[in-house]
């Protein structure tokens, strides 16, 4: 695995005064930011995703059909984000023009980037604690929910906080979470939880791509139905792992499209 931990970086909560991105043209949005310690960021040093011990905790056996899924889901988190190899470019490139389809990038490093919600002008530095897979993540929810994509975006619904999270960023976190959250560290899933998951993966292979989207957006709801602010964020965090393990252990679910959540989702 890389370095997902470290001692906590620096975080930037964003308050957004702008009229958005014009057509065709750069950034002439205003965007205020303040800097905090140890919320997101470089170090992703949040609460929700601090390792346990698992060492009590029994090892499920699985199918060899659930192991081969898991390993490929491994091999996606294992691979960092690596500025100079070109599909990565492309993939950062594609998620801009999803993100903002009617507005040309300048760059791979350009002060544009802190409008989708990157702490700085080179998103590659914020990609640590997620890895290339976090980035997959994204475009995925850009490519298969556009509507909920672009509402969280650009902070569309619902009465919202003047200092917002950042969106991109935040979504490296959820990445991180999920990781944690389903053990994938193990060789073998040590909880119920990822047991229950890899049934789900072996049905779908987007599973995990999925469920980040329902992650995403469910941490957006609970955002604005705790009123939660930038220093929030890490309550608001396990408040959204929490319910997303209720619902992946209830009986009745079969695939991801019968979580209580999937429904948050629109396209």
């Amino acid at each position: 695995m890389d370095d997902r931990g470290g001692e906590g970086g620096s975080f930037v909560a964003v308050r957004r005064i702008s009229q958005g991105l014009d057509q065709g043209t750069a950034c002439h949005s205003t965007v205020e930011v303040v800097a905090g310690s140890a919320w997101l960021g470089r170090g992703l040093s949040c609460v929700c995703a601090q390792r346990r011990d698992f060492e009590d905790h029994p090892s499920f056996e699985l199918t060899p059909a659930q192991e081969e899924c898991l390993h490929r889901l491994q091999n996606r988190i294992n691979i960092g984000y690596d500025s100079s190899i070109p599909e990565h470019q492309k993939a950062l490139k594609a998620l801009w023009h999803a993100a903002f389809p009617q507005v040309q990038l300048h760059g791979l490093i350009s002060e544009q980037w802190k409008e989708m919600g990157w702490q700085g002008k080179d998103p590659s530095t914020d990609f640590r604690g997620g890895g290339f897979i976090s980035l997959e993540n994204l475009l995925y929810f850009a490519r298969h929910f556009p509507k909920s994509f672009q509402d969280l975006l650009q902070k569309k619904e619902g009465n919202r906080a003047m200092w917002e999270y950042p969106f991109a960023v935040a979504g490296v976190n959820i990445t991180f979470m999920l990781i944690q959250m389903l053990d994938f560290e193990a060789v073998k899933p040590r909880t119920l939880v990822g047991a229950t998951f890899l049934k789900l993966l072996s049905d779908n292979e987007s599973a995990f791509d999925l469920l980040y989207c329902i992650a995403f957006k469910l941490m957006d709801h609970k955002w604005l139905d705790m009123h939660a602010s930038y220093m929030d964020f890490n309550t608001v965090m396990k408040a959204t792992r929490h319910q997303l393990e209720m619902e992946l252990l209830q009986e009745d679910i079969v695939r991801l499209e019968d979580l209580p959540s999937y429904n948050l989702l629109s396209r």
